[in-house]
C-alpha cells in the first residue's frame, strides 16, 4: 500500500476554494484576506491535517536561514553577462556574515514562475533578491503582495515603492557623451537596452540630456535598441550605419554590446577611434579585453549586491523599516577606444 501524500499549499487552496496567496496570507497572519476565505482556509487546514513544510518554516523561528536570488533570464544569458556573476559574487560576500543559504532561481517560464510562487507561498525562503527587473514583470508585485522581504537590482520605473539598489545610470551615460564630445565628436550614436527596463531608459536618459547640454543634435535616428547581447550589439550597430553613415562615435548600454558594435564596425571598415569612437557600460571583463581596449562606465556591480544583500538581512530582522532606495556611483575609466 503507498503512503498516503502529505497536503500541500495547492491542496488547501483547491479544498477552500482560494486562491494559493490566500492560503499563504491566512498561514501568515496577513489581515489582507476576508473573514470568509480566513474561515474556509482553516476549516480545510483542520480537515486535511495540513502543517506547513517545517524546514521552511522552521516551526519556531518562522526562519529558514536561506534567501533566493531570482533572475529571470536564460542559462545563456547568464553565462555571457559578467553582470549576473558580479552581482552574485556580491550578494554572497553580504550573505557571508550570517551563514544565510543563498539559492540561484531562474526563472525561464510560466511553469518555473507558478514554482517560485509555490515556494514563496510556502516560505520555504526568509526573502528575496531580484535582478534584471522588467517594468511589467509581475514578480516584484506578487512578492509584495505575500508580505516576503524583497530587495531589487534597480528598479521598474520612477516611484518603485520596493527597496532597490542601482547605479547612476544617468549620471554615468551622461559622463560618458560629455567625454565623446570634448575629444570632437558630433554625431554621437547610442545601443540601448531593452526599453521595458529603466536601466535601459536611464541610460537614454543620459545620452540624450548629455548631448542637449552640449549643444548637439540627439536625434532619433541615432538610436538604436538591442537586448544586451553581443549579437543585439553587432545588428543595432549595423542599424546605425545604415542611417546613419556619418556617426563619428557610439555609446552602447553595456560592454557586452559594446563588443558586438566593435565587430561590426570592423566588418565594415570601420576604424576605432579614428573613424568611430566607442564607449561602453559596466568595465567589466569584456572591456579590458576586447581590441581596442574598451573605454567604459564602471559601475560598483559587487557593491550593488553586497548592499542588497544588507538591505534584505535588515528587512528580514525588521520588516516594518522603512524601504531604502540606493544609488551608488559611477566612474568613467578611459581606454583606447575613445
Amino acid at each position: 500500500m503507498g503512503s498516503r501524500q502529505r497536503p500541500t499549499i495547492k491542496t488547501v487552496a483547491a479544498r477552500a476554494g482560494v486562491g494559493r496567496t490566500t492560503v499563504s496570507r491566512v498561514i501568515n497572519g496577513s489581515e489582507l484576506v476576508s473573514d470568509e476565505a480566513r474561515s474556509a482556509v482553516l476549516a480545510a487546514i483542520a480537515e486535511l491535517n495540513y502543517v506547513p513544510n517545517s524546514v521552511a518554516r522552521g516551526l519556531v523561528t518562522s526562519r529558514t536561514d536561506s534567501v533566493a536570488l531570482v533572475i529571470p533570464e536564460s542559462e545563456s544569458r547568464l553565462g555571457s553577462e559578467p553582470y549576473f556573476s558580479a552581482v552574485i559574487r556580491g550578494v554572497s560576500t553580504g550573505l557571508t556574515e550570517r551563514r544565510i543559504q543563498l539559492q540561484l532561481v531562474l526563472v525561464r517560464d510560466q511553469a518555473e514562475r507558478d514554482q517560485l510562487t509555490e515556494s514563496v507561498a510556502e516560505r520555504r525562503v526568509d526573502g528575496v533578491l531580484l535582478v534584471s527587473v522588467h517594468e511589467h514583470d509581475p514578480l516584484p508585485g506578487l512578492l509584495e503582495n505575500m508580505g516576503l522581504p524583497t530587495v531589487l537590482a534597480g528598479r521598474r520605473a520612477h516611484g518603485e515603492p520596493l527597496s532597490h539598489v542601482r547605479a547612476d545610470n544617468e549620471g554615468g551615460a551622461a559622463a560618458a557623451v560629455a567625454h565623446l564630445v570634448a575629444r570632437g565628436r558630433r554625431r554621437v550614436a547610442t545601443i540601448s537596452g531593452p526599453l521595458d527596463m529603466d536601466v535601459s531608459r536611464s541610460r537614454l536618459d543620459g545620452w540624450r540630456d548629455a548631448l542637449r547640454g552640449e549643444g548637439v543634435e540627439a536625434a532619433e535616428t541615432l538610436v538604436a535598441s538591442a537586448d544586451f547581447t553581443e549579437a543585439g550589439g553587432e545588428a543595432a550597430m549595423r542599424s546605425l550605419l545604415e542611417r546613419e553613415p556619418g556617426l563619428d562615435a557610439v555609446f552602447a548600454a553595456s560592454d557586452v554590446m559594446a563588443a558586438g558594435a566593435l565587430v561590426e564596425l570592423r566588418r565594415q571598415g570601420r576604424r576605432v577611434p579614428d573613424d568611430v569612437a566607442v564607449i561602453g557600460f559596466d568595465d567589466s571583463v569584456v572591456a579590458r579585453h576586447s581590441n581596442p581596449p574598451l573605454t567604459s562606465v564602471r559601475q560598483p556591480v559587487e557593491a550593488i549586491g553586497r548592499t542588497m544583500a544588507r538591505i534584505l538581512l535588515a528587512e528580514i530582522d525588521d520588516p516594518g523599516q522603512p524601504r531604502q532606495h540606493v544609488v551608488l556611483p559611477t566612474e568613467l575609466v578611459v581606454r583606447e577606444s575613445s
